[in-house]
């Protein structure tokens, strides 16, 4: 008879990520990378009181611009005027982005980051922020994971 595995134990149990926060890309020409998500997909320039009020000052520099997808997840466009891909064939593995972010509840985060060392992986963080706390970690190909929380609602 042929012993069939079980599929292992995630680290973080199904339904604790509760989606896409997120997603921060490097851009080496803002103005043409504006007119692509902003013109060519059509997504949503967040201005004024839209703009995260961690980012005002970035944005006002002109070093950040957000956008919104249609399903509410945000996309952070980071300006880097030096950023020289490895090859400028993005066919040949270039990749522009800076971080994936997962929401979780603030009631788990404790719990994410306990998981997360318990299964030996290491982490910079948690960074408190008046948007919440986050931490940064790496997936196997070196790509930079957050997984960050709202704060804690006042008693």
């Amino acid at each position: 008879m042929v012993s069939v595995s079980s599929r292992p134990q995630p680290v973080l149990t199904e339904g604790m990520l509760r989606g896409v926060h997120h997603i921060a890309l490097n851009v080496k020409d803002m103005q043409a990378a504006c007119q692509f998500y902003g013109e060519v997909l059509g997504l949503h320039k967040l201005q004024g009181e839209e703009v995260p009020k961690t980012l005002v000052k970035l944005v006002a520099e002109g070093k950040v611009t957000n956008f919104r997808t249609p399903d509410g997840t945000i996309l952070d466009l980071f300006w880097e005027p030096d950023l020289s891909p490895p090859d400028p064939d993005p066919e040949k593995g270039f990749t522009r982005a800076n971080h994936l972010a997962f929401d979780i509840a603030p009631t788990q985060f404790d719990q994410a980051m306990e998981r997360l060392r318990a299964h030996q992986i290491t982490f910079d963080g948690p960074v408190t922020r008046p948007t919440g706390r986050g931490i940064y970690f790496y997936d196997p190909d070196g790509f930079i994971i957050e997984i960050r929380c709202d704060p804690l609602p006042n008693p």
